[in-house]
């Protein structure tokens, strides 16, 4: 449920030309079938010329609520349409420490 309503505000605020919505809570120490944690892949022409905070805070603005009530951990990944064409790569995200190194 969470996962489908970031897919669909990102969608709805950034229009994408590649969006990917990857929920990672089965890395995390919480209760089986939450959705708390996520990792996001956006492509946009929204963030030409616009330096990672200022994508990033798009991002936010958008999942506000999500981010405020039911996630606990968002990775974001932002791209322009042409860095995203010289790139395709994300980075994997580490497994969950519980807190503890």
């Amino acid at each position: 449920m969470i996962e489908q309503t970031i897919q669909t505000k990102l969608h709805q605020h950034l229009s994408p030309q590649h969006l990917d919505v990857v929920n990672e809570s089965f890395m995390h120490n919480v209760a089986p079938g939450a959705e708390s944690h996520f990792k996001v892949i956006v492509v946009s022409e929204h963030f030409e010329g616009l330096r990672l905070l200022a994508r990033h805070r798009m991002v936010n603005q958008a999942l506000a609520d999500e981010l405020a009530n039911h996630i606990h951990a968002l990775a974001i990944h932002t791209y322009t349409p042409t860095e995203w064409s010289e790139q395709q790569k994300v980075p994997h995200s580490p497994m969950c420490l519980g807190g503890k190194k």
